[in-house]
């Protein structure tokens, strides 16, 4: 498989991943939900009922954050071989060479 293609899968999955995440996080509720619905609050109607689907949604957000990790290393491996690419290619780096300049002789130099 092209190297251009399986990168553009992988960014594809990555960028999932990280909406996913987002979406996941936002459905879950906070430990303060509860507090609010012992006082009429409502908060126990949630989407998932009230003992809440938590178990489902933290095994969900562990997988997919797992995904996003794993997608992220990809990215970096595609990243560092297309910078070996460019070094190969003979383009001399930036900063890399510095100008030599003229000595002064012992005449010009200031007194300390």
């Amino acid at each position: 498989m092209d190297m251009n293609i399986l990168e553009t899968l992988v960014l594809t999955a990555h960028v999932l991943a990280a909406l996913a995440i987002i979406g996941l996080i936002l459905v879950q509720h906070g430990k303060g939900a509860d507090m609010g619905a012992g006082f009429g609050a409502g908060a126990s109607s949630t989407v998932f009922g009230s003992g809440g689907a938590g178990n489902f949604l933290t095994k969900a957000t562990t997988t997919i954050a797992i995904a996003f990790f794993l997608t992220s290393f990809a990215l970096a491996y595609f990243a560092k071989q297309k910078s070996e690419q460019v070094l190969d290619l003979g383009i001399p780096e930036v900063g890399v060479s510095t100008p030599e300049l003229p000595k002064a002789s012992e005449s010009e130099l200031p007194d300390l």
